[in-house]
């Protein structure tokens, strides 16, 4: 199956916050006790993963603190001379170091005023692009000042202007969103453009989502390929599952399982959810890789607990079969509620689920109340 469907489903949802790439299915599920795990389908409005402008360079410079100036040997004179008048320093004199980091050091401590003090000083007297786009950070974010959007807006166009891709980045998907002024999905696409060119790997990815949706720009699968490979090789992790995906099913570059597995291992490693599910689903049935039921069942329960319910669904099913992981019918019926919750049932579990003891189902609907609670389902 090519990539038809998953690019229909993208039409209306691209840049909305969600789950990354839609997922493929390849193959239809099998009976449990002896078949391989069913690949992931496609989810319901599976909307690709929106890149955020969240993200603020670690190159600004930190003041560099004042030396106090070294003391000569003191003279035996009747009378010391009155020591020179110190000249004040200079409005920039405290950012010449560029190796120190202050600004985004308090940033990332959340000492979000000093950052914002900081960065004024640094834009207004050094006039530093870094440091204008912290200020749009942090007026976007309201962090340690009130948000506006339009100061935002005004501080990311002032870095972009200066050249910073960072700046570009998130000025771009303002205008994609219309927060801080009317929405101009033109402007955004050269701003996109301009800092993937810069090498910022977010835009190259969301480029690659507008060529592949075809509303903004002309629909370009190869050119959306080339787009996603950028991201990943820079180790964007939703580039890397998107293009894990085109080379698995041949969408604008040649089909390569190999390849796709290697990408979905890459992903997986970032904490992509949706890689982590299909790379556990290939270590189970050995397809690309080596197969590895243990490994895979792990990867399963750490993406089943961060809500995935394809993991939730197929750690039921491996739960029930007792293939890479003892047989436990009460864990694997709490997990199977909890996916069916998402709206991921399987009649098939109901069936084999169905001789559960009152006892022991209750127990597992107890367990699935307490875990969909704590996670607010």
């Amino acid at each position: 199956m090519k990539l038809l469907r998953p690019i229909s489903m993208l039409a209306g949802l691209l840049m909305a916050a969600g789950g990354a790439f839609a997922q493929v299915p390849t193959t239809p599920p099998a009976p449990i006790p002896t078949a391989p795990l069913p690949e992931s389908k496609p989810a319901a409005k599976k909307e690709p993963a929106k890149e955020t402008a969240k993200e603020v360079p670690k190159e600004i410079p930190k003041p560099k603190a004042p030396v106090a100036a070294k003391k000569p040997a003191a003279t035996p004179t009747p009378k010391p001379a009155a020591p020179a008048p110190v000249p004040s320093p200079s409005p920039t004199a405290a950012f010449e170091d560029p190796n120190v980091d202050a600004i985004y050091g308090a940033y990332q401590r959340g000492l979000y005023k000093t950052a914002f003090d900081l960065a004024t000083t640094r834009a207004q007297f050094a006039g530093d692009a870094k440091a204008m786009t912290m200020l749009g950070e942090l007026y976007a974010n309201a962090l340690g000042i009130k948000r506006d959007y339009a100061k935002a807006a005004e501080w990311y166009q002032r870095a972009a202007d200066a050249g910073d891709r960072e700046g570009m980045f998130a000025l771009a998907m303002m205008k994609l969103s219309g927060r801080g002024g009317p929405p101009n999905r033109e402007q955004a696409v050269k701003l996109l453009a301009s800092a993937a060119k810069l090498g910022n790997p977010k835009a190259a990815y969301n480029l690659a989502l507008l060529y592949l949706d075809g509303q903004t720009l002309p629909q370009d699968v190869k050119r959306s390929a080339e787009l996603l490979r950028v991201a990943a090789d820079a180790g964007n992790p939703e580039a890397q599952y998107a293009l894990a995906t085109f080379y698995k099913e041949g969408t604008g570059v040649p089909k390569d399982i190999d390849k796709a597995v290697r990408l979905l291992q890459a992903a997986a490693l970032a904490d992509n959810v949706d890689a982590e599910v299909e790379y556990a689903i290939a270590l189970y049935n050995g397809t690309g890789t080596p197969k590895n039921e243990v490994a895979a069942v792990a990867l399963l329960r750490k993406a089943a607990r961060q809500n995935s319910p394809i993991a939730q669904n197929r750690l039921a099913r491996v739960l029930v079969s007792g293939q890479g992981a003892p047989m436990d019918k009460v864990e694997a019926l709490k997990w199977h509620i909890v996916a069916k919750t998402a709206g991921k049932g399987d009649p098939e579990l109901d069936e084999r689920l169905a001789d559960l003891s009152p006892e022991d189902r209750a127990r597992a609907e107890a367990a699935a109340r307490k875990w969909t609670g704590a996670t607010g389902k």
